[in-house]
């Protein structure tokens, strides 16, 4: 079977349609700004997916500092969820965080995202924490999660 997704790393000509996919998939989005300074940041591991026609549907960007690192966001289109390509997107970060020499990753999650919690806790992730009302639009709790790297689980960590 052909993948129908590419995962490659993102570049500032995405800025365009990564700002799109984050208005759609999100609903308090980061700004044009924030993408662009993620995109340029050394520290950061930035990579998108596109569809068979080149249409950017995926993304997720981390960063590292010595060795912990912190997944910033993953974000997948609407239309393109139910399909592992977050969980891809999810190996993918995970593999390069290991690259650059992190041995741990932290990340939020909205409390009430069951999806993105079950794909989390198929990788490895525990609840470790609660931060309150750290989402807005709508105000929610986060769950901190975190995972060591020699316990991931994913295809790209083996």
């Amino acid at each position: 079977m052909v993948d129908p997704f590419r995962i490659r790393p993102s570049v500032p000509a995405d800025l365009g349609e990564l700002t799109l996919l984050e208005a759609a998939a999100f609903s308090d989005p980061w700004s044009p700004a924030m993408i662009a300074e993620a995109i340029a940041d050394g520290a950061a591991v930035a990579l998108v997916a596109a569809d068979e026609g080149g249409r950017l549907v995926g993304s997720v960007v981390a960063r590292v500092v010595t060795d912990e690192a912190e997944i910033l966001t993953i974000a997948v289109a609407p239309a393109m969820r139910r399909r592992g390509l977050g969980r891809r997107l999810l190996d993918q970060v995970l593999s390069a965080l290991r690259a650059r020499g992190a041995r741990s990753v932290w990340l939020e999650v909205r409390a009430n995202n069951l999806g993105a919690r079950r794909m989390y806790e198929a990788a490895g992730f525990i609840a470790v924490g609660v931060r309150r009302g750290y989402y807005r639009r709508p105000t929610e709790d986060a769950l901190l999660l975190s995972c060591r790297l020699d316990a991931v689980t994913g295809t790209e960590m083996r």
